[in-house]
């Protein structure tokens, strides 16, 4: 038994919120209260996202924001059907890497700026499903930029700890008072922004890619020195793509397809499903071993085989194969730490063979824990996860002049290596580490749980402790956000680029001290994590019971996030 007051199996310190009509579960409450309000008055889930997302631009601007890329993943029942809206945009065309060689990327302004997509991703989905005006759908995020809101201990935090973003001027008069970080509880007024998305709102996709705004940020960024043009607007586009998926213990998994790393979710899910765990416990060394082996596997095929599959094949039928799984599986030592990174060969397994040679490593730039995610589901079944992201905190840490639109540092991603499998190429798009999530019963082809959460390299390993939690131990949606979590590193499959970082699997201190010495023991380079740290993502959930209709959300107490029904 747990001392906590809403657990039944784990730790939950916040109760299981339940409704019937609707639910949304997001990284702030005042988005959640918007796709609420919104469905309360005829919305669908569609309907709910674009209001959340608007209203996540505002409130958690360091984390997403229009000048962002994005995915959103929509089930609509319906049609019974699954896809995917890849709102990811790419390098600038004058973005030669020789531009870069002396100096490298710039983490931070306009150099570091790449093409805004997640625009186009919004009116995708807008188009193909909303039933509301964008008005009605924008009308809180527009109120709450143009009035204010309190700020939080978080974005205050997150403020004071970018020492780069009070460097710019616009960034400054915002988020700052008199120079210094708004504190927790003063009011965050953003005007210029409450403008840009009632113009957004009167006049469409049109206005952001070709119209006034899309000018108003071109302009700025030519008088700052920037690469992007108005060819990089207008070129711009979003995709539609249908997910991949797996089958796991009774339970369809779906993900998004490559640029996104939603393949290591699927992957890790087949190689564990090699090992009986049922005599395991949640928190056990042995389970928590597996795992992290698993991980380490799947990580290892994306360091050697994914990119932008416009630019390179790759087998992703063949990672995802079961008999591949199995032979990945052979690999683990169930009493010993791996720290092999030998390359595998999934093009055995797949049916269409290597068109295109790929290089033996690839890798993108750190993204840090600073994304968004949120999930929603509504009265009609329909279902919505998406992710939207500047890349790092704050992006380039520059706001476009008038428009209130923080700008992204996507550019950090790139590679300057030739031979790298990421080299910077004008017009192509990077590999990204976002990945939107849904789980459906096997056999009744009923949705079970929408679910993500930010964090770079975290998201996949996140997504799977909790799925394992939900699937195996019978944790309720509560249990499953809140339960400790651990993070594994093992370079260089990380994302980062240059590899840099210490092999080390990260993990709260709220595992049993046997569980931390056991892992030790089998060679696990343990670093000790406060409890309830955000490095190891942040979660999202909603489940939906197909019995009762009843839909059960969670949302990760480790930052700000909040789930709300009715």
């Amino acid at each position: 038994m747990n001392n906590s007051p809403h657990g039944k199996t784990s730790e939950s310190f916040r109760p299981v919120i339940m409704g019937l009509n609707g639910m949304v579960a997001s990284g702030h409450p005042l988005a959640s209260e918007a796709g609420i309000n919104v469905m309360r008055n005829g919305g669908n889930a569609v309907d709910a996202a674009l209001a959340v997302a608007s209203t996540l631009s505002v409130v958690e601007p360091m984390m997403s924001g229009l000048g962002g890329d994005g995915y959103i993943m929509v089930y609509w029942k319906d049609t019974d059907s699954i896809e995917i809206i890849n709102g990811t945009g790419a390098a600038p065309l004058k973005a030669e890497p020789h531009l870069f060689k002396d100096t490298g990327i710039p983490s931070k302004g306009i150099l570091s700026v790449s093409t805004p997509g997640l625009m186009h991703a919004w009116f995708d989905a807008y188009d193909k499903y909303a039933s509301l005006d964008l008005s009605a759908l924008f009308s809180d995020s527009i109120r709450i930029a143009e009035q204010g809101f309190p700020v939080t201990h978080y974005l205050s935090n997150a403020i004071g700890e970018d020492s780069l973003l009070c460097s710019f001027e616009d960034s400054k008069q915002i988020f700052t008072n008199n120079g210094s970080p708004l504190a927790p509880g003063e009011i965050l007024v953003q005007k210029n922004l409450s403008k840009t998305l009632k113009l957004l709102a009167k006049e469409g996709r049109n206005s952001f890619y070709n119209g006034s705004i899309g000018k108003a940020l071109v302009k700025f960024i030519d008088k700052h020195g920037g690469l992007l043009t108005q060819k990089d607007f207008s070129d711009c586009s979003s995709r539609t793509e249908s997910p991949i998926s797996t089958t796991y213990h009774g339970y369809t998994v779906y993900e998004s397809p490559p640029n996104s790393s939603g393949h290591i979710l699927l992957q890790e899910l087949n190689i564990l499903e090699n090992f009986d765990i049922s005599d395991f416990e949640p928190t056990s060394s042995e389970l928590i071993h597996l795992m992290v082996e698993a991980k380490k596997l799947a990580f290892n095929d994306r360091e050697h085989y994914m990119s932008d599959p416009d630019f390179i094949d790759i087998p992703i039928e063949g990672m995802l194969s079961k008999k591949y799984a199995a032979h990945l599986a052979s690999l683990i030592d169930v009493s010993k730490a791996s720290n092999s990174t030998n390359k595998t060969n999934p093009w055995e397994y797949q049916k269409q063979q290597q068109q295109n040679p790929i290089n033996d490593r690839t890798g993108v730039a750190e993204e840090s824990e600073n994304t968004t995610c949120f999930v929603v589901v509504d009265k009609y079944g329909n279902a919505v996860c998406q992710l939207q992201s500047l890349q790092s905190s704050w992006g380039s840490g520059m706001i476009a002049g008038d428009t209130g639109i923080l700008l992204n540092n996507r550019m950090t991603y790139w590679h300057l290596e030739p031979e790298h499998l990421n080299y910077l190429q004008p017009g192509r798009r990077v590999r990204h580490t976002m990945n939107t999530v849904m789980v459906f019963e096997e056999k009744t082809k009923k949705l079970k749980w929408v679910l993500g959460t930010p964090g770079a390299d975290t998201q996949v390993q996140s997504n799977f402790q909790v799925l394992i939690n939900l699937i195996h131990f019978g944790y309720n949606v509560a249990e499953a956000v809140e339960a400790p979590r651990w993070k594994d590193i093992l370079s260089p499959t990380e994302s980062n680029y240059p590899h840099t970082f210490t092999n080390e699997l990260i993990i709260e201190n709220r595992f049993p001290e046997k569980t931390i010495s056991d892992l030790k023991q089998k060679g696990h380079q343990i670093r000790n994590l406060a409890k309830w740290d955000g490095i190891v993502g942040r979660e999202m959930i909603i489940q939906s019971d197909s019995k009762t209709h009843t839909l059960h959300g969670a949302a990760d107490p480790r930052y700000d996030g909040y789930a709300i029904g009715w």
